[in-house]
């Protein structure tokens, strides 16, 4: 008499066993949750289905995914991302283990997008009394910090100003110059008074660097030294700012760029802008 075979939950905790040498267990949980869920769908749908030789794309994972997507409450695109991938390296490790598993059962295609998320703006007492510490500080990077508040500018688009970033672009307009950046373009970003008063005081500043910085730096804004010093300096200056102002929450320069996107009304310049852009700011 022939031994009964084992069952689908039998292979799949067989298999995920036999990963301990190599996995953590926090991954070993994982696959066990997934593999869970994805049994606990099939026996209810599908109970006639009892080896992985059963399996098929169409109705089997394809139903699969139309239930996680009908869960209530919801899941997020990160999690139904985590499910399918580890359900489809558990398949594939069966193949692989000569279990005959149907190939493409979970493309690439099946994956949700990646949710984004995008940090949030500072609350408005921490934006309020990091300003105030930035202006108490007032040297060159505090500055510069202050032009990204008001601009919202990324860092890195910070560190490449020219000297001579500030453009009149019309009678009382004028606009930030903010070079090739994440999004291989050029810009211009309409400023007011404050900002114009915040450059010129940086440019005051700026001779008072080391005159290795300077050396080193010449046609830019800001001092650099070596390919990341500038940011880490801007960084640090940030991070002891929002402590000694007694912010509630973290603090980092994409937090005050975003600041300046949600509360910063743009303001409009009317002039042609490089490339045909003209703005307060563009995509994160």
């Amino acid at each position: 008499m022939n031994p009964p075979k084992a069952s689908l939950d039998q292979i799949f905790e067989s298999h995920i066993r036999s990963l301990a040498v190599t996995h953590q267990p926090g991954t070993l949980r994982a696959y066990r949750g997934a593999a869970r869920r994805f049994l606990r769908y099939l026996h209810h749908a599908f109970p006639q289905l009892r080896r992985p030789a059963q399996l098929r794309r169409d109705p089997h994972l394809l139903g699969w995914f139309r239930c996680l997507c009908e869960q209530d409450p919801p899941l997020c695109n990160h999690t139904r991302r985590q499910q399918l991938i580890l359900i489809r390296r558990l398949l594939e490790d069966l193949a692989a283990h000569g279990h005959p598993v149907q190939p493409g059962l979970i493309r690439s295609e099946d994956l949700p997008p990646r949710d984004r998320w995008l940090p949030k703006p500072l609350p408005l007492e921490d934006d309020q009394r990091l300003q105030q510490e930035l202006r108490r500080t007032d040297n060159l990077l505090s500055n510069l910090l202050l032009l990204t508040r008001f601009t919202g500018i990324r860092i890195g688009e910070c560190i490449r100003l020219p000297l001579d970033c500030l453009r009149q672009v019309g009678p009382d307009q004028w606009a930030l110059h903010v070079p090739l950046g994440k999004l291989h373009t050029e810009r211009l970003v309409p400023v007011d008074a404050e900002v114009r008063g915040i450059i010129q005081r940086i440019l005051a500043l700026r001779p008072l660097a080391r005159p290795e910085l300077l050396a080193r730096s010449e046609g830019f804004l800001l001092p650099r030294g070596g390919p990341w010093g500038a940011y880490h300096r801007l960084f640090e200056t940030l991070t002891n700012a929002a402590t000694r102002a007694g912010c509630s929450a973290p603090v980092t320069p994409h937090r005050l760029r975003h600041y300046a996107a949600s509360r910063t009304m743009p303001r409009v310049v009317a002039s042609t802008a490089i490339d045909g852009h003209l703005n307060c700011g563009d995509a994160a």
